[in-house]
């Protein structure tokens, strides 16, 4: 099905297809073709041949080629990551440094990752699909959020309890252990480090499981931790697939913390695996199928639509926060719409590596299928106003839709689609923006579009959301929020994430008390 270009392995080069014309990728394609790929797990301070005989062929979604073929991590390969974790964790080659000591390496960490911006976003443009223009960019945005753990570091301060003379009594925040993070593909290494980073700062052993379909990336960032000077052990990558690897790590009984990001199906198999092992603490950011509430004052029209329409398109649609669910109000309603339509049907679908490319194929022909399934809901359940083109030939290419949409409990409008798919809805009254914001399963994130600052800030409380954001979408990288810290609700999961509120979530509380006499 898959042209196939051999087992790459170190120093192995990425060969991709002539048959494209010439045009403005080509210099691209050229940076692409000079690509190394090496999908092995990295263990204990190097890279490392699996033990087991599964595989599987890591397939790019941009040319639709067979990148490499990856050695499944198994029982043996999790079983010596972990190992090699909790030596690393019990000797306190890592936890015992000063918490400036971790953060002067942390900050060389993300120097090296800022460094291979390039390297680093072209794989996982070649395995994802992200347009290179967004990948590339977005790594440095990724080392920022290293830089702020490594800043937070030593920014945490321990308690003192008030006490007698003749005792005291301290709260002291210890690292959890060996964390284990399962990242998805959508933002491969954005997530990872997302997760990596605090994880790091906080003086636990990590253990990183990217997606079986964007790992290549993610499995570098251990070389260059190591390179760091991050100690073995303290840094492990398993390459494998979410079956084996994952699963193994979720039921392992060393394993102290497991920070999931993915779907809400999977979360739910994770906690079961937690209670089935060891009861390990679980930090989980699940589904999502967030709000965009417009008001009556929610300013100029046109920049609103441009806004609205990459709240829900954004990474074709492959967003977590993602604002798929449009509301507007009634008083604006078949004012906006329109243009909705118009700068939807405007939208193409292109190679990631043409620097015009706004939306890309989807990440694998699988989330494609997935996604034209809800299409085919949405003629049954909705009224498709408006959708764009397809000048890509690639299996994987989905065009934007919109859809009006009558029904709030329809799956167009409750299920997590994640993909390039908006509904829209009108409401009348701020009480029923907020009904029709809060009835999903859903509580990751929410924005309201409003000129009335006062009127936009009594609703937040109402909101059932983690992230709520007023005149903007949230979205992954975005600077003004690296500090910020919030925790999901519902079933998008919990356990706060970002900031420094973040970074606690990677610690356990440990009261000790002296009596002095």
């Amino acid at each position: 099905m898959f042209p196939m270009i051999g087992n790459a392995g170190d120093g192995d080069t990425v060969m991709l297809s002539e048959t494209q014309e010439p045009g403005p990728a080509d210099a691209v394609r050229q940076r692409v073709g000079r690509l190394k790929i090496d999908g092995r797990s990295f263990i204990d301070g190097r890279r490392s041949d699996a033990r087991g005989e599964a595989s599987f062929d890591l397939i790019g979604v941009t040319d639709n080629i067979v990148l490499t073929t990856i050695a499944d991590a198994g029982a043996e390969d999790v079983d010596r990551a972990v190992a090699s974790a909790r030596r690393a964790f019990d000797d306190g080659r890592w936890r015992s440094l000063a918490p400036s000591q971790r953060g002067v390496i942390l900050q060389r960490f993300a120097d090296l990752v800022a460094g291979e911006a390039e390297t680093l976003g072209l794989l996982d443009t070649i395995q994802m699909g992200m347009p290179a223009h967004i990948s590339v960019p977005g790594i440095i945005a990724a080392a920022d959020m290293i830089r702020v753990s490594a800043e937070l570091a030593d920014a945490h301060t321990d308690q003192i309890m008030p006490s007698a003379p003749s005792a005291l009594y301290m709260q002291i925040r210890r690292p959890r252990g060996i964390v284990a993070a399962i990242t998805p593909w959508n933002y491969p290494v954005h997530v990872a480090l997302a997760k990596i980073a605090p994880a790091l700062a906080t003086g636990n052993c990590v253990i990183l499981k990217p997606s079986e379909i964007a790992p290549l990336a993610c499995l570098r960032l251990a070389d260059l931790a190591i390179e760091a000077g991050v100690p073995p052990g303290v840094f492990n990558a398993l390459a494998g697939t979410g079956q084996s690897a994952g699963r193994l790590l979720a039921l392992h009984h060393d394993v102290d913390c497991l920070a999931f990001v993915g779907s809400t199906g999977t979360g739910l198999q994770l906690m079961q695996y937690a209670g089935q092992s060891n009861m390990k603490a679980l930090l989980l950011e699940c589904g999502g199928k967030s709000p965009q509430i417009v008001m009556d004052d929610c300013g100029d029209p046109e920049a609103l639509c441009d806004a609205l329409v990459l709240g829900f398109t954004s990474n074709s649609g492959q967003v977590c926060v993602s604002g798929s669910r449009i509301l507007l109000a009634d008083h604006v309603h078949d004012t906006l719409l329109p243009l909705l339509a118009e700068r939807v049907s405007a939208l193409t679908v292109g190679h990631p590596f043409n620097p015009g490319t706004a939306l890309a194929p989807l990440a694998s022909v699988q989330q494609a299928e997935k996604v034209r399934a809800y299409l085919a809901l949405g003629e049954r359940d909705g009224d498709c106003v408006a959708h764009g083109t397809n000048q890509s030939d690639n299996p994987a290419a989905v065009p934007p839709h919109l859809f009006a949409v009558a029904d709030p409990d329809c799956p167009l409008a409750q299920d997590e689609i994640f993909g390039p798919v908006g509904t829209v809805m009108r409401f009348r009254t701020p009480a029923e923006a907020i009904r029709l914001a809060n009835a999903t399963r859903y509580g990751l994130s929410a924005t309201i579009w409003s000129s009335d600052v006062a009127a936009a800030h009594a609703m937040v409380p109402e909101l059932r959301a983690g992230f709520v954001m007023a005149n903007a979408v949230a979205r992954p990288g975005d600077p003004g929020v690296r500090y910020m810290s919030g925790e999901p609700r519902k079933m998008s999961g919990f356990g706060a994430d970002g900031g420094a509120l973040g970074m606690l979530s990677y610690t356990c509380v440990q009261a000790v008390g002296y009596h002095l006499k």
